[in-house]
């Protein structure tokens, strides 16, 4: 039986906000294990040892072919303590950077297999409307993502990472 006074167990990712200079986002398609369908940043979990940062970068160039120069700026932290979030963890962090760059093709590193092992069935550029008219049975993760990339994209990224919901 579990500890109930234990830590949650929470996996943790960093993700971007890949926004073009049409003010396009680029988001994976992705379906869950349950069939539910999702939307979501590029990005993915912490290997042991490596920073938000470095994840980042790996993320970015196995999933999208994106490379990263600079830092991108932290604009928004996540933590979601929900039994059955993600399979083996009590929920998940994840931190948000938002990385300007030009339009392009997605085509990381990984390969179309190994992309779908990890449930991402492909990329699409959405512009901001579209997100927010969106009608269907797919999500966005954040759920929140046409109420926050406004603010985000017209007053530039806080001092402070924005603590985000679900």
């Amino acid at each position: 039986m579990p500890d109930p006074d234990a830590p949650p167990r929470l996996w943790a990712a960093a993700r971007a906000i890949v926004v073009d200079h049409q003010e396009r986002i680029l988001l994976l398609h992705a379906i869950a294990e349950d069939g539910v369908t999702v939307w979501l940043t590029p990005g993915g979990g912490l290997e042991p040892g490596e920073s938000l940062i470095e994840a980042l970068r790996r993320e970015l160039v196995e999933e999208i072919g994106l490379r990263l120069t600079g830092e991108p700026p932290h604009v928004w932290h996540q933590r979601v303590v929900k039994p059955g979030h993600i399979d083996g963890y009590d929920g998940a962090v994840n931190d948000f950077f938002l990385v300007r760059t030009e339009a392009f093709a997605p085509r990381g590193t990984m390969t179309p297999e190994e992309l779908r092992a990890e449930l991402v069935h492909g990329h699409r550029w959405w512009t901001i409307d579209e997100i927010q008219t969106y009608v269907g049975d797919a999500v966005f993760a954040p759920r929140r993502l046409g109420e926050l990339v406004p603010p985000l994209l017209r007053q530039g990224p806080p001092a402070t990472p924005m603590t985000i919901g679900l």
